[in-house]
């Protein structure tokens, strides 16, 4: 049996640069090598495409420019391939290189692996070259992962599919830079404190404030405004505590991975918690947390079924981690879904019962039933609309 070309993107112009490194080294270590032959598509923090065998080592992105000379550029073109041969049976999708790749001018690829964090690759984008290109591809469509990567977008669609979400109150960089003391003094008056104040987009906590006073809120607006044009501030809960769960599937095919208590050193899990202290190369794997967390059996079933709601709401597909806050009364609050490759969970998923290999091999047959499913959509439609505008076209100069 032939193996399947992975083509695993990372990178890209995101503050979240870094973190998609690891995880798309992570993501090819874990494939089969019997079953996959995982492609490394770099994309540098000037969007520029790199290929090449040297990008499966770590040390390569910190070595000089000679490391470099051994890459090749790439390019995935939106148009669909049409009839061109193959190295895997005809299956793939052809990337087209500027230099030589084992002496070769392009390469196949049969599904892509998306290993984007944040802007340029988590937020839809990425996956709507995939759609042009009609080329299978890993995780979530256009619409969960946009919808996932806007907090403001994302906490109204999770409202209006009936799960609680808390407080909240968009705003935009251009009210705030306008009048600060009026958008302060509207926070002070419809969310209060303790406020969080985020960006509407990015992910890993990066420009996520907590705010207690007036001079903290002024400084936590002034830090999210520098990453986004909208910003949303939430309410605080004291005491409460994070409880994540992940979902694997896609459609009706649902489930849901045990439950964790992610532990910070802050108010919040920064930065820094996720993927520096614990295990400066191992992502969200290396930050503390209780697993499964220490809360009753009914209290996991119920947040197994929120996160499986969650996931339908936005039509995620693949893997998705759903955060929750848990109240000291036991309210629990739908935080956001972080969508593939937000967060791949599988230290969830190998605690629960699958290993990160065969959750690797099960998101790419998920992968591959999505792309074989929407093949029998129709997307084109022959009419006689031209010909009938011509003849009345023509019918007019007469």
């Amino acid at each position: 049996m032939s193996k399947l070309r992975v083509g695993v993107i990372y990178g890209s112009r995101s503050v979240e640069h870094e973190v998609s490194i690891i995880t798309a080294l992570q993501a090819m270590d874990a494939m089969d090598p019997t079953r996959y032959e995982p492609v490394p598509l770099y994309i540098t923090k000037q969007g520029e495409w790199l290929t090449g065998p040297a990008l499966r080592k770590l040390e390569t992105y910190k070595a000089g420019p000679d490391a470099v000379k051994s890459l090749v550029k790439a390019s995935l073109p939106p148009a669909p391939s049409q009839g061109v041969l193959s190295v895997t049976q005809q299956r793939g999708r052809f990337l087209p290189l500027s230099g030589g790749l084992s002496g070769a001018s392009r390469i196949s690829i049969d599904v892509a692996f998306p290993c984007v964090h944040g802007t340029f690759g988590e937020d839809g984008t990425l996956q709507g070259l995939f759609e042009l290109a009609n080329l299978p591809y890993v995780g979530s469509g256009v619409l969960a992962s946009a919808v996932g990567m806007d907090k403001i977008v994302m906490k109204a669609v999770f409202r209006a599919s009936g799960l609680p979400v808390i407080d909240c109150l968009p705003l935009t960089r251009g009210a705030w830079e306008a009048g600060p003391d009026a958008v302060v003094d509207r926070v002070e008056s419809e969310v209060g404190y303790p406020a969080f104040v985020k960006p509407a987009n990015l992910g890993s906590s990066v420009g996520i404030s907590r705010a207690t006073d007036r001079d903290s809120l002024r400084s936590a607006l002034e830090v999210a405004a520098q990453y986004d044009t909208r910003l949303l501030v939430e309410r605080g809960i004291e005491s409460a505590v994070d409880i994540n769960c992940s979902v694997l599937g896609h459609g009706d095919d649902l489930r849901a991975s045990v439950c964790e208590q992610p532990v910070s050193w802050e108010a919040f899990l920064s930065y820094e918690d996720k993927y520096i202290r614990g295990g400066k190369s191992q992502g969200m794997k290396g930050a503390s947390r209780r697993i499964p967390a220490p809360i009753s059996p009914g209290l996991t079933s119920k947040i197994q079924d929120l996160a499986k709601r969650a996931f339908r709401a936005v039509d995620a597909a693949g893997v998705a981690r759903i955060d929750f806050l848990l109240a000291p009364n036991e309210e629990v609050y739908v935080n956001e879904i972080n969508t593939l490759p937000g967060s791949l969970s599988f230290y969830l998923w190998e605690a629960t019962d699958l290993p990160f290999p065969r959750l690797v091999e099960r998101l790419i047959e998920i992968a591959l039933a999505r792309h074989a499913a929407q093949q029998k959509t129709t997307y084109s439609f022959d009419s006689a609309l031209l010909a009938k505008t011509l003849e009345s076209s023509g019918k007019g100069r007469r």
